[in-house]
C-alpha cells in the first residue's frame, strides 16, 4: 500500500511538470540560450525550498519514513568535482534537451525516444560505480 502513495505522488509530479512546460525542449533550449527566465525561475524556487526543507531537517531532527534519523554530512571543499561533475550534467542536459528527472514524464507523455536517455543514463550511472574506487575522491 505504501508504493501506491509513491505512485500517485509521481503522477502528480509529472502532471506538474507537465503543465509547468519543464519537460518542454523549447523551455530548455531558451534557458541555455539565456532567452527566457522561466526555467531560471523554476529552479531557483526548487533551490530556495531545498534550502529551507534541509534547514527544516537539520534544525528539527527530523526522521525518515523508517524511523531513523536524517544525516546530512557536509560537502566536500574540493569544489572542482562538483563543476566538472555539474559541467558533464548541464552538456548531457543541453544535448538530450532534458533532465533526469523529467524523462521519465517525457516518456509518460508519449515520448518513447527519452527511453534511450533514461537508459543511458542507468549505463553512465552504472559505468562510474564500476570505476568509483579508481576516482579520486
Amino acid at each position: 500500500m505504501k508504493l501506491i502513495k509513491y505512485l500517485l505522488l509521481g503522477i502528480f509530479f509529472g502532471i506538474v511538470l507537465t503543465k509547468s512546460e519543464v519537460i518542454s525542449w523549447y523551455r530548455i533550449q531558451e534557458m541555455f540560450r539565456f532567452q527566457s527566465f522561466h526555467m531560471y525561475g523554476i529552479i531557483g524556487s526548487a533551490v530556495v525550498l531545498g534550502a529551507v526543507v534541509v534547514q527544516i531537517i537539520k534544525r528539527t531532527g527530523m526522521k525518515d519514513t523508517m524511523g531513523e534519523s536524517i544525516d546530512l554530512p557536509p560537502k566536500d571543499k574540493v569544489f572542482w568535482r562538483y563543476i566538472l561533475g555539474g559541467s558533464i550534467f548541464g552538456m548531457g542536459w543541453a544535448l538530450t534537451g532534458a533532465c533526469p528527472g523529467p524523462t521519465f514524464a517525457l516518456v509518460g507523455n508519449g515520448y518513447w525516444l527519452f527511453l534511450l536517455v533514461i537508459a543511458f543514463g542507468v549505463l553512465g550511472t552504472y559505468f562510474y560505480g564500476v570505476i568509483k574506487d579508481k576516482l579520486p575522491h
